[in-house]
């Protein structure tokens, strides 16, 4: 422990080496503000331990290729925000059906179309989940500081391996542009997940066979001696296009399932001041900073009021939301947009409790004050 690297770090660089730490090694991307550093420092460091960074010509073109590099071995990673998010959705649907583990960093910015490139919004919440076409698995994280970035983005990474999946990575600018002291864990402090390959030899691989008991197929590379194809048609075991009904039903129920299988799994969150709480404030990413000072100056007052902060944002902490919806009188939830996440408490909730959006679009964080006001005025 003492060994560690003590830094000051600003998130999108601790995305960096959370990523690095992971085993990435490649990186393909289009720069684009506030996420440009991520790209700045992978173009550094990568070349220096063996990896590959490629500028892209476009957004599309960034996801097309870490896809690619993916299929051929590599753990994978690329970065943008706002409208470079819209764009990487078609692909982000190919990686989803074709099963290919890759990690997506999106830093939020103020929209819709160019907005503010360099204010803080979480925006994109609903657009993580329902971007791209289709019924597709999502997995979704939101850190609210530079140490958490560095860990989740090892997560990340975690989860696209073992569910074979595009994971995502929800900064809001104020935490991609943070600076904060971190300790950089030791390498034998991190743990590490990789993909399940199939076992060298065997002559009756299929790129998207289950084994008995596993709703993740094994994973070769190309490259390694296992045949296989890939496409974005719905497609059998061996990953040739079918348009047989019954085999498209199957693959679309089992790659939802590695994700509402695995909730329990996959699902981080975090509570405080919760024990007798009959108000709770649900926030995630930077908004939580603010949440939990309000939360303690209210506490400070009397009020009986708790922090519900998702982690993991999608999945949605169904399970936790609706057990609190049976105990506490109110949610707030503040959150830089105006109102998305909002609605999927109020779905979960379904009028056990009243559900209270407090919305912001216009570049700035949600402060202390505006998040205890509101505390005090549905008491």
């Amino acid at each position: 422990m003492s060994d560690r690297k003590v830094k000051l770090m600003q998130g999108n660089e601790a995305c960096v080496e959370g990523a690095l730490a992971a085993g990435m090694k490649f990186y393909a991307g289009y720069p684009i503000t506030p996420s440009t550093e991520v790209a700045e420092l992978c173009a550094q460091k990568l070349p220096l331990i063996g990896g590959k960074f490629i500028q892209m010509e476009d957004e599309i073109a960034g996801m097309a290729a870490i896809i690619g590099s993916s299929l051929a071995g590599l753990k994978s990673m690329t970065a943008t925000s706002g409208p470079g998010f819209s764009l990487k959705q078609e692909n982000i649907g190919y990686a989803a059906l074709a099963e290919v583990p890759c990690v997506i960093v999106d830093v939020q910015r103020a929209g819709p179309s160019t907005g503010l490139p360099t204010a803080p919004s979480q925006g994109d919440i609903m657009q993580a989940k329902w971007g791209t076409h289709g019924d597709h698995p999502v997995i979704a994280l939101s850190p609210s500081s530079v140490k958490e970035t560095f860990d989740l983005t090892v997560k990340c990474f975690n989860l696209a391996e073992k569910y074979r999946t595009p994971v995502l990575l929800m900064l809001d600018e104020v935490v991609g542009h943070m600076r904060e002291k971190i300790e950089i864990p030791n390498p034998d402090e991190i743990e590490i997940y990789n993909r399940i390959k199939p076992q060298e030899g065997d002559d009756s691989y299929k790129a998207y066979r289950v084994e008995e008991k596993e709703i993740v197929p094994r994973m070769a590379a190309f490259g390694e001696g296992f045949h296989f194809h890939v496409t974005g048609l719905m497609h059998d075991e061996f990953g040739f296009p079918t348009n047989d009904t019954d085999t498209s039903d199957k693959l679309i129920r089992r790659i939802m399932a590695k994700v509402s299988d695995n909730v329990d799994d996959i699902v981080i969150y975090e509570e405080k001041y919760m024990a007798d709480a009959e108000y709770v404030v649900l926030a995630y990413g930077g908004t939580a900073r603010s949440a939990i000072s309000a939360v303690k100056k209210a506490r400070e007052m009397g009020i009986k009021v708790g922090l519900f902060r998702a982690v993991t944002i999608w999945p949605f902490p169904e399970k936790q939301i609706r057990e609190l919806a049976g105990k506490v009188k109110k949610f707030i939830v503040p959150e830089m947009n105006l109102g998305q996440y909002v609605l999927e408490v109020e779905r979960v909730v379904a009028g056990r409790a009243e559900v209270i959006s407090l919305g912001k679009a216009n570049g700035e964080v949600i402060t202390p004050d505006e998040i205890l006001s509101k505390i005090k005025e549905v008491l």
